[in-house]
């Protein structure tokens, strides 16, 4: 990894953007997805024996997290894919998240065998859209 001074700047000054997610669920690409958010986290503490500093440290259990946030519509369509209507029916699958950015590489990250833990509409006078978050339990996350 460069250090600081050794960074280069943007050629043409552009970045990753909200623009450029392109998110798949069940292999279809979810048009109408507003928000994601993923997460993996291990943990890690330090091991103490002689003296006051620590002398090992130990790594536990990883834990990851996903959500995501879509429009109604999105989330009418699948239920209407499930037999039961009951999208935590719905056997783990994959979330394809590939940010495309034609002035740098595609970044690709996959959210892996993930499931709904429930559904639930919260709408409220003033909405101009229904958005619905659904909170995700996942296996683990495949940074690239």
């Amino acid at each position: 990894m460069p250090g600081l001074n050794e960074l280069q700047p943007l050629i043409n000054g552009v970045a990753y953007s909200w623009a450029d997610i392109n998110a798949q669920i069940l292999g279809k690409t979810m048009y109408g997805i507003t928000a994601i958010s993923y997460e993996d986290e291990q943990a890690m503490e330090d091991n103490y024996g002689a003296g006051m500093m620590p002398t090992s440290r130990g790594y536990g259990k990883l834990e990851s997290k996903a959500s995501i946030t879509i429009e109604a519509k999105e989330s009418e369509r699948l239920v209407e894919a499930v037999p039961s209507g009951r999208i935590q029916d719905i056997p783990p699958f994959p979330i394809t998240v590939a940010y495309v950015n034609p002035a740098n590489k595609t970044v690709t990250h996959k959210l892996m065998n993930c499931q709904f833990k429930g559904n639930k509409r919260d709408v409220k006078s003033g909405d101009t859209k229904i958005e619905v978050e659904h909170t995700l339990i996942i296996s683990h996350i495949q940074w690239k």
